[in-house]
C-alpha cells in the first residue's frame, strides 16, 4: 500500500495488549503503513507464539509477557536486541517509554489501570481502549493526565464517534451524547430466559468478534454501562446528558445532539481498525483496508430503547456515577469477578447481575486520591464479589439491595 503522508513525522508507538484483538489490529495498521509508525514496547500476556512473532517483526525496544513464559521468550529472543520484561512491572517499562509519541492501552480490564498510569507520565498522547482505566480511576487519572500535560484519545467506537462529532464544536452547545449499544446475543428475550444462557450463547455476539471478557459485557450490557461511565470522565458531562439506544446495525457508532435540535452521528462499517487508527495516527484519515459503506446494501437502520428490567446495567452504571465515591470502581471489580466465575461455570448469567447489585451497596463514598488507594479500593471490591459468587455458588442466601 502506497504512503499518503510521506512528509509526515513517524509516530513512535507503545501498545500494552499487543496480542489481544485491539493490539493485533494496531499492529495491521502499522503494517500497511510502516513508514508512519515505529514500534517501540509491547506488552502481552501469555500467547507465547504471537508475542514471539510480534516481536521479531516489529522489533520493539520492550517486550513484556507474562512471568509465565518469560524465560522461554527471553530464550527465543536472545540476539535480537529485544529487552524482555515480565509481568505487571514490565507492562509499567513498556508504557513509560519516554519517546513513544503515542501509548496505545488496550489491556483488558483493572490490570490496564496502572501501566496506563505509568504510560501518563511523560505527557504523552493516551489511545485509550481500556476504559477500565477512567471506570476504576475516574476523577484521579483525569487529575493526573491535567498535571502531566498528557492528551487522552478514546478508542472504543462509541467514544471515538463522539470525539469526532464535536471536532470544531463547543461542549456549551451539547443537549446529550448518544450512546448507540448492540443489544449483544440476547435482544429482545427476557429475563427469565437468561437465567440458563450458557457459556458458548453468551460469547456469540451478532455483530463484533472480541475477547471472551468484553464479549460477555456486551450480552449483559455492562460494557455500555461503563462506557457510560467512561464518557462521563472523557467528555466532563453528568450522567443525565448520556442515554443509550440500542442499534442492532452498529452502522451509527454514537451521536451528539446539539441544543438547536440538530444531531451529529459518526458513521462506519463496524471494525475497530477504523478508530484505532484514528487515535493513533494523530486523527488522520489513513487507508486501512476497511470496507466503505454501502447505505444501500445496508438499508434499513433501527433504533430501540434498552429494557432496564432485563438488562439492568445501564442503570447500575448511571446510579455507580450519582453515589459517586467507589460506586464505579466497586461496580467494575464486582462484573470483573462475576465475569470470570459465570466463564469457569461457577455462575448462572444472571447471577452476574446480583454480584453487581450485592458489592455496589457497599462501596464507600469516600474518593481515591492516588493510585495506591485505589489499588486498596481494588482489592477490597474483589474480595467482597469473590465472597458473594461463593455465597451465590453455595446456595447461601444473601440479601439483594434495591
Amino acid at each position: 500500500m502506497s504512503e499518503p503522508h510521506e512528509n509526515l513525522t513517524r509516530v513512535g508507538l507503545s501498545i500494552l495488549g499487543s496480542t489481544g484483538s485491539i493490539g493485533r489490529s494496531a499492529l495491521d495498521i502499522v503494517r500497511s503503513h510502516p513508514g508512519r509508525f515505529s514500534v517501540r514496547g509491547l506488552a502481552c500476556g501469555k500467547n507465547f507464539e504471537e508475542a514471539i512473532l510480534q516481536a521479531r517483526e516489529f522489533r520493539p525496544e520492550v517486550l513484556s509477557v507474562d512471568d509465565s513464559i518469560y524465560g522461554r521468550v527471553r530464550d527465543a529472543l536472545t540476539g535480537t536486541g529485544v529487552q524482555v520484561l515480565a509481568g505487571g512491572e514490565g507492562a509499567c517499562a513498556v508504557a513509560a517509554i519516554e519517546h513513544a509519541d503515542v501509548l496505545l492501552s488496550a489491556i483488558v480490564g483493572e490490570a490496564g489501570l496502572a501501566p496506563t498510569w505509568e504510560g501518563i507520565r511523560p505527557g504523552r498522547t493516551i489511545a485509550l481502549a481500556n476504559k477500565e482505566t477512567l471506570v476504576v480511576g475516574g476523577q484521579t487519572v483525569i487529575d493526573r493526565i491535567r498535571e502531566k500535560g498528557a492528551r487522552l484519545v478514546p478508542v472504543d467506537s462509541e467514544h471515538s464517534a463522539i470525539y469526532q462529532a464535536m471536532r470544531g464544536h463547543p461542549w456549551s452547545g451539547v443537549r446529550r451524547i448518544i450512546l448507540t449499544a448492540s443489544g449483544g446475543p440476547f435482544f429482545g428475550k427476557t429475563r427469565s430466559d437468561l437465567e440458563q444462557v450458557s457459556r458458548e450463547q453468551a460469547l456469540n455476539h451478532p455483530t463484533w468478534k472480541m475477547g471472551p471478557k468484553i464479549t460477555i459485557d456486551s450480552a449483559t450490557l455492562l460494557n455500555k454501562g461503563l462506557e457510560l461511565i467512561e464518557a462521563r470522565w472523557l467528555f466532563d458531562v453528568p450522567a443525565d446528558q448520556i442515554e443509550v439506544v440500542v442499534h442492532r446495525q452498529s452502522i451509527i457508532h454514537s451521536m451528539v445532539e446539539f441544543e438547536d435540535a440538530s444531531v451529529l452521528a459518526q458513521m462506519g462499517v463496524p471494525d475497530m481498525r477504523g478508530p484505532i487508527s484514528y487515535a493513533i495516527s494523530g486523527e488522520e484519515r489513513l487507508p486501512i483496508g476497511v470496507p466503505f459503506l454501502d447505505l444501500v446494501k445496508t438499508g434499513t437502520l433501527t433504533f430501540f430503547g434498552p429494557d432496564h428490567e432485563t438488562f439492568p446495567a445501564i442503570r447500575l452504571a448511571a446510579r455507580s456515577i450519582l453515589r459517586a465515591g467507589q460506586g464505579a470502581l466497586y461496580l467494575n471489580m464486582a462484573n470483573e469477578i462475576a465475569v470470570k466465575a459465570f466463564l469457569a461455570g461457577q455462575l448462572p448469567f444472571t447471577g452476574i447481575y446480583e454480584i453487581w447489585e450485592r458489592v455496589l451497596a457497599e462501596a464507600p463514598e469516600v474518593v481515591p486520591d492516588s493510585l495506591g488507594e485505589i489499588r486498596k479500593a481494588v482489592r477490597r471490591a474483589t474480595d467482597l464479589a469473590m465472597e458473594a459468587v461463593s455465597r451465590i455458588g453455595s446456595g447461601s442466601p444473601a440479601p439483594v439491595h434495591p
